[in-house]
């Protein structure tokens, strides 16, 4: 059989402040290619451009990955401020018809980090700009100097950071093996109230809400707060979670 071709959405950049571009990080396609043995294939996140039927025509299933800009507030009733820039309007309006229109037809989804909001935001559900602002909440963005740069080593910003625990008995229990895990942790914004199909499956210690799952879907349709396309190759949690999209994939495809 032929391997599944994965849809995995593009990031809308600008270079030399003169060319717009679409992009995706490399990880997310190794993840796919590697582990969920499947060919990834990026499409444009603007909806004047690409054709949600179409595309779910070409594919086997979808990869919603994280991205710098966040959800805009009006998606989820709530006012935007300058501080909690940029946004990528674009991408909302792809991404949230995506989510609906993948779960109808039993299409595999699978959302990391913005992909997760998105999910939650499709179903009606909201984010808080700056989960740590909350009370008793961790800062879940990337490590930083104390200059207040990025910290240059990848395997410091990809660091395990936090446990989550799983639901017993629920669908990434069951993926996994455990109700415990731990993972790494790279946003700022994150999941404030869910949305009316989103069922919570994992929270970490502070409470943020880390996995989710879209009740009644007929496919894999699983969302992740933390970057699970950071070395599933050789981490045990993020491969078995690629591992478990890409035989929701074959099976898809078979069908």
């Amino acid at each position: 059989m032929k391997r599944p071709v994965v849809g995995v959405i593009g990031n809308a950049h600008r270079i030399e402040n003169r060319f717009n571009v679409q992009g995706v990080g490399e990880r997310s396609m190794r993840a796919v290619a590697e582990v969920a043995d499947a060919l990834p294939l990026m499409f444009a996140s603007a909806p004047e451009i690409t054709d949600v039927g179409a595309l779910l025509e070409v594919v086997d299933g979808i990869m919603l990955t994280g991205a710098r800009a966040n959800v805009h507030p009006t998606r989820f009733r709530t006012d935007p401020h300058p501080k909690h820039e940029p946004y990528d309007e674009s991408r909302d309006a792809l991404a949230l018809a995506l989510v609906e229109a993948c779960v109808a037809r039993g299409v595999p989804i699978f959302g990391i980090c913005r992909g997760l909001q998105e999910m939650n935001v499709a179903y009606g559900g909201t984010l808080h700009p700056e989960i740590r602002e909350l009370p008793g909440r961790m800062n879940h963005r990337m490590p930083r100097l104390p200059t207040g740069e990025i910290h240059p080593d990848p395997a410091v910003v990809f660091a395990d950071r936090h446990d989550v625990k799983l639901v017993a008995d629920g669908v990434f229990a069951q993926l996994l093996g455990r109700d415990t895990i731990r993972v790494n942790s790279l946003h700022g914004q994150g999941i404030l109230d869910p949305g009316e199909r989103i069922v919570v499956e994992g929270v970490a210690e502070d409470g943020t809400i880390e996995a989710i799952r879209i009740a009644q879907a007929a496919g894999f349709a699983l969302g992740v707060q933390w970057h699970a396309e950071h070395d599933p190759q050789h981490n045990a949690v993020n491969r078995a979670l690629f591992q478990a999209f890409g035989q929701a994939l074959q099976a898809h495809k078979r069908t």
